[in-house]
């Protein structure tokens, strides 16, 4: 696409002058409504504005994309980092049948764990890990719906790591105050998917200009994250109604862990060795057996 890093919705503002009859309905049904398009098949966006299927093609085609289903897949983007809850769950009510909403919903999820195990990049993945396994200091920042994953993660890092800060947050000013020492040789690892958090991305700015190793986490190389990260991992999200889907993501979080923990497979043994000990002492699980 031309101009591939500005709005959509501006460059078909900005083209409207130079498009025919059948492409302003286009446009003009796109700006009002792309939460709907982007779920449109050229034919029936067509059969809605009054149109054919060839006019919203050549409309494609006019601002810049080889075709339809590539802008579609820039329409999804838009619709993933801009609505609004209230306008998922007008979406998703469209998408998922009521009568198996379980089925629908699990079947989303596996789909999304199975693309991501296509498009991740391994490489990456162990670049990851090695930047982890040598950081002075760990931090791992995830707000609003990621943070539940950071949280995750930083719980199962504590057991391998003494290095560890999991960023607590309820203000702006308390995400910098908690990063402030970040520096070089320290790894920063912020989590977000749409819509994503200005907070994060604003941290992994900051912790980045610091001279901390950088890596997100997060659906997409086009994320806003990756602009600010030495180092991505990405794994697809989507939304069930108004609720994040982040089954894919906690996955990924799930092999990072694992890879890591091999990497100091002696030491994690020794720390959950001494673990059980605490367990057993001060009777922090359930035991099978009742006369123990």
């Amino acid at each position: 696409m031309k101009n591939k890093n500005s709005d959509l919705i501006s460059i078909i503002e900005n083209s409207m002058e130079k498009f025919s009859k059948g492409q302003k309905l286009i446009a003009n049904f796109i700006i009002n409504h792309y939460d709907k398009a982007s779920f449109m098949t050229a034919a029936k966006l067509g059969a809605e504005v009054g149109v054919s299927e060839s006019t919203v093609v050549r409309f494609a085609n006019e601002i810049g994309f080889e075709g339809y289903p590539m802008l579609q897949k820039e329409l999804g983007k838009l619709v993933k980092s801009k609505l609004t809850p209230t306008q998922r769950m007008e979406i998703s009510s469209r998408r998922i049948k009521d009568s198996n909403i379980l089925k629908s919903v699990l079947l989303s999820d596996m789909d999304k764990i199975k693309i991501t195990l296509e498009e991740i990049d391994t490489k990456s993945f162990d670049n990851v890990v090695e930047s982890i396994l040598n950081a002075k200091r760990i931090y791992i920042l995830g707000v609003r719906s990621s943070a539940p994953l950071a949280s995750f993660l930083g719980f199962y890092f504590n057991l391998i790591f003494n290095n560890v800060r999991l960023v607590h947050t309820t203000s702006v000013s308390e995400t910098f105050e908690q990063i402030i020492y970040a520096s070089k040789g320290d790894v920063v690892i912020g989590i977000s998917f749409p819509r994503y958090s200005m907070r994060t991305i604003n941290a992994m700015k900051f912790a980045k200009k610091q001279g901390a190793t950088v890596i997100a986490i997060t659906d997409s190389n086009d994320s806003p994250l990756t602009e600010n990260s030495h180092h991505t991992l990405t794994a697809r999200s989507d939304m069930a109604s108004f609720v994040d889907s982040l089954v894919a993501p906690l996955s990924v979080l799930n092999a990072l862990i694992v890879a890591i923990a091999m990497r100091k497979k002696e030491h994690v043994y020794n720390v959950f060795q001494n673990l059980e000990e605490i367990w057993d002492e001060y009777g922090v699980y359930e035991k099978n057996d009742k006369n123990a």
